[in-house]
């Protein structure tokens, strides 16, 4: 774990608790939690277990209790906090990865993935067991380096907010060539890559997902 920040966002630090332990089987399940204790735990605290609470708690976690703010989600608060956090960070040098963002209800999904408009700036992946997502903003031509031994093949783009007028790739085995996508017309799903890198240029807010591969 060589993150500068590690920081669980609500219910996020359950998972952690119980989970965790799993990975050494043969070590005593609080010696990991210990080991792999989150700096901070941040959100509304609807979630979180009581004696997960006080068990980081306990050890020196930082626990920032927002349950007044009902306006922004979960992992909102705590990505304003690792942004606040990171002053003296280069942003471009920034890398936010939140485990746990996909595969569950959808509507936290569709917040998670509005994360991802509100903090264009910053790149933040959002990791599940199958694939990950983050944001090509419209405003820079992307060139995407596939480290194809966990990588990939598949993957997609689907415009964010609004829809692309013109949408131009390499690299994948279904090019776009000024291409237009929108919800009711053509999104680029189930797509391939065909090397180790992918350039993506568009008018619009682009997600990138790409699959993972099992280990």
């Amino acid at each position: 774990m060589h993150a500068r920040l590690h920081l669980c966002a609500d219910g996020g630090a359950n998972r952690l608790f119980d989970e965790m332990p799993l990975f050494f089987p043969n070590e005593n399940a609080s010696d990991v939690r210990r080991r792999y204790k989150p700096d901070a735990i941040k959100g509304d605290m609807d979630s979180i277990r009581k004696d997960v609470l006080d068990f980081y708690k306990s050890i020196g976690t930082k626990i920032i209790d927002k349950s007044h703010d009902q306006d922004t989600t979960d992992l909102h608060k705590c990505v304003t906090y690792i942004r606040d956090s990171s002053q003296d960070l280069v942003k471009s040098n920034l890398c936010i990865l939140v485990a746990g963002a996909l595969g569950g209800r959808f509507d936290h999904e569709v917040g998670n993935l509005n994360v991802l408009c509100c903090f264009s700036s910053l790149r933040i992946v959002l990791l599940s067991n199958d694939s990950l997502i983050y944001l090509l903003p419209r405003t820079h031509r992307h060139e995407i380096h596939i480290e194809t031994s966990v990588e990939g093949p598949h993957c997609g783009l689907i415009p964010l907010g609004m829809p692309s007028r013109s949408t131009t790739t390499t690299g994948l085995q279904w090019n776009l060539d000024n291409t237009e996508m929108n919800f009711g017309g053509l999104v680029s799903t189930s797509n391939i890559v065909k090397g180790e890198k992918v350039t993506v240029q568009s008018d619009s807010d682009l997600l990138w997902t790409i699959s993972i591969k099992k280990l």
